[in-house]
């Protein structure tokens, strides 16, 4: 896998990678940026959300479950003190639909952290990583009524 950044000024970015699309990166003011951007490390998070909600709707779908609106949050503790690493991580996942079945995302979170999420099994190994799981009745997080909620780590 390659990556490129390309510099477009003051302090604002155009990342790339071999899938071919670009994503911004930028910064705040108080550090000489425009707000045109994401952040190096809000990356990191969306990529650590993005990389296990791929693997546990996929297995969910597997299992026909009736998945009607998914999401996973990703919230990120940091140090204080340069260079502000992550320092604990709690991966949410959202899900709403009729009849999910706890075992199936159970299982379905078990497979993604312990085989096939690369960017979990990078970050588990320096932070400690807490998985949640959240399961609502009905076609929408929003609107859902939530039946199940619980821990797997």
């Amino acid at each position: 896998m390659n990556a490129n950044v390309r510099w477009k000024g003051r302090m604002s970015f155009t990342g790339t990678a071999d899938s071919g699309f670009e994503v911004p990166l930028g910064s705040s003011p108080e550090v000489g940026g425009d707000n045109d951007g994401f952040r190096p490390m809000e990356l990191m998070a969306v990529s650590l959300a993005g990389c296990t909600a791929m693997d546990v709707i996929s297995i969910l779908q597997k299992k026909r479950q009736g998945v009607a609106d998914y999401q996973v949050k990703v919230e990120a503790e940091r140090s204080d003190d340069h260079p502000k690493v992550f320092t604990k991580a709690v991966i949410e996942y959202h899900i709403a639909g009729s009849g999910i079945m706890e075992n199936a995302v159970i299982r379905a979170m078990e497979l993604s952290a312990d085989a096939y999420c690369p960017a979990q099994a990078m970050l588990g190994k320096i932070i400690p990583l807490e998985l949640k799981y959240f399961i609502y009745e009905g076609d929408t997080i929003d609107s859902a009524a939530l039946v199940l909620e619980g821990q797997l780590r």
